[in-house]
Parts: structure tokens; sequence; C-alpha cells
């Protein structure tokens, strides 16, 4: 549960959010964070800050901002200043946040444009293809779009690494780093695919499988952040679902979570037994398997000679349990039922931020893990 909800009504539809990573994020937490809106005449491009003291607690207040061409349809930071979205216009653009002046004002400063990375063939002028999401691993970027191409970026040049035409015969919906040079992607029929840019044949993917034998669209992925062969998969029907990529071709664990699409899922980046989702039906859910991980470490410590399981691997494992698993799995909804779409989350420490298609901006403090 969270002790506090802050309320901020921005006259944007927020189609994603993210904190800004701290310098020294291992001693504080960050209290800034940047938006991207959709669905307007002029979208835009904000830095945030809530009020942590005074009269003003709570309050937001808005540092800077900057039009956006389309709709915003993804954010990362790839290191504290700098950031990259995409667009429904088919960019990427690389983006710095810079202090000036006496008053130390913020200002988003455009580094690099990749225009038209994703068009569909002799498409009409006016005809837009979205760069439906993008993942990033350091500096490198991966985007994937409606026209099914995977474009492969870096932060240090202007032109692409790497363009794989025809990547997908449909639109892929959703891409995640899983090692520096592999990554897995979901498309529209629900198939996941798992490429590795080190292959011979990297234009083929090295696994196919699928998401679900009703072919429900893959709306986002997440890799466990300390057992890398963990990914969870939201669908658009509200599934959540649970994949473990040394035995991919079924889920381990099929969850029937929310009632409409799950639109983000993250993990808590340093508890990892804690995981957040947010979806079309208005709601955030906090999902604790701590209790299945406690349970599973009692046998971390029969011994060293073999027959126990280490730390590592206990970590994780309340998602790969099956039906024993679900019986012990903790759900709790962070706040009432919002009646619109829920975007986007991210989770810092105890702080949850998430924007909303009621053009809102909700900050959720001292959450209980």
């Amino acid at each position: 549960m969270a002790d506090g909800i802050c309320g901020n009504f921005v006259s944007k539809k927020i189609n994603k959010v993210r904190w800004k990573p701290h310098p020294d994020r291992d001693v504080s937490a960050s209290d800034t964070f940047i938006t991207g809106s959709w669905d307007d005449s002029e979208n835009e491009l904000a830095l945030w800050q809530f009020a942590t003291s005074g009269d003003q607690e709570g309050d937001l207040v808005n540092l800077t901002s900057v039009p956006h061409l389309g709709d915003v349809t993804e954010l990362k930071f790839i290191n504290a200043e700098n950031f990259v979205s995409s667009s429904s216009f088919g960019s990427v653009k690389l983006f710095r946040l810079a202090k000036s002046g006496i008053k130390s004002s913020w200002s988003i400063i455009e580094e690099i444009s990749w225009n038209k990375l994703h068009y569909f063939e002799h498409a009409s002028p006016w005809e837009n293809c979205s760069c439906t999401a993008f993942a990033s691993y350091d500096e490198d970027i991966v985007t994937v779009g409606e026209d099914g191409r995977m474009v492969l970026l870096t932060a240090h040049q202007r032109n692409p690494v790497r363009i794989m035409n025809g990547a997908d015969s449909c639109s892929l919906h959703c891409v995640c780093f899983l090692k520096y040079n592999q990554v897995i992607t979901g498309n529209l029929r629900g198939q996941l695919k798992v490429w590795d840019f080190g292959s011979p044949n990297s234009h083929k993917p090295v696994s196919t499988f699928m998401f679900s034998g009703d072919q429900v669209t893959a709306m986002c992925i997440t890799q466990h952040p300390t057992q890398r062969h963990v990914v969870l998969v939201g669908g658009e029907d509200g599934s959540l679902t649970a994949w473990d990529l040394r035995h991919s071709r079924y889920p381990v664990n099929l969850l029937n979570a929310h009632p409409d699409a799950v639109n983000e899922v993250k993990f808590h980046p340093m508890q990892p037994e804690h995981l957040f989702t947010c979806s079309a039906s208005g709601e955030i859910w906090h999902w604790n398997t701590t209790a299945i991980s406690n349970a599973a470490a009692g046998g971390a410590h029969l011994g060293r000679g073999g027959s126990g399981t280490s730390m590592p691997e206990v970590d994780g494992v309340g998602w790969l349990g099956g039906e024993a698993s679900k019986h012990r799995l903790e759900v709790f909804s962070l706040i009432p039922a919002l009646h619109k779409p829920i975007n986007s989350l991210d989770i810092d420490r105890d702080s949850l931020v998430c924007g909303c298609d009621n053009e809102a901006i909700y900050l959720l403090s001292n959450i209980t893990l």
C-alpha cells in the first residue's frame, strides 16, 4: 500500500513517464521525472518536480517543456542527463537535460534526431508509421514499429548501426534487451521472438513462441533484474505471463490479471520480488512474491555440499513456481480505479509516479515494500 497519493491535473494525456536517475542513486532517490503526452494537436515532453517540503509539498512544478512531433510512444533515460523518445511519426530522438543561468533553469536540448526510421512502403506522404517501442542497453538502442522493421542505433552516431527490414510480417508492439546482443520482441499476433545480433543468421529469430493460443497482442515485456532468463509479458487481454527462456515453449505462469490491456510492467529495480503493473482499465497493482521467495530460501541453507539452492537462484522463483506460487502471491491495488487508462508508471525506491488519460499525473509515496 501507499501512505500518500498526490494527483495533479496537467492538461495533457500522459503516455509515458520516467524518473530521472539521481547522479548518486545509491544514496538519494529522484524527485524529478520526464513525461511524454499523446493524442493532442501539439504533444510535448515535460520535466517535472514534486515539492517535498513546505506549504507546496506534493505540488507538481513544471521545470521546462518542449513540443514533440506526434505521440510520445516511449521514453527511456540512458544515463542521468540523456534520454531518448520515440514518436508515432516513426522517428526517435536523443535529448540532453541541462541546467543554466543564475536561477539554474532547466532546458531540454535535442542532440540527435533519427527521422523516419519506420515507414510503410508506397505509403502516401501524409501516412505515418509509428515507432511503437524501443529498448536500450547502456547507449545501444533497438527500435520496433508498425512496419515490422527493427533498427539498431547507438547514441554515439547519427546513422543507424543496422536496419532489419521485414524483421516481422506484422506490427511489432514491444521489445526488451535480454543481454547486450540479444533482444526479445512481441508482435500483433502474439508471437514472441528472440533475436541474437551476434549470430551469423541474425536476420532470423533464434526462437519463436506464442504468447497466447488466442493470438493476443503482447503489449509490454520486462526482464527480471537478477534472473535474466525470467521474462514477464503483459497482454492486450489483461493477462500477465511469466516465461523461463531456458524452456520457452510454454509459459510457466499464466495469470488472469487486469480486466483490460496491461500497458506497462515494472520490477522494482532494487527489490525485484516486487512488481508493478498498470492497465487500460485504470488500475495500478503491486505484486509481491516475498513469501514465495522466503519459502524457497529455506532450502538455500541446507549446506554448500550441493543439496541446497543458492540465494541468487531463489530470487525470481515466485514467477516460475506454477500453480503453487499463485496461492502465495500477494496482489494489492494501490489506488481506486480511475476509469481512464493508466498508460505508464515508474518506480524509484518507495515512490511511484504514473500518467493517465484523465490528463493527470499521480505520485504514490511511501509504498510498503
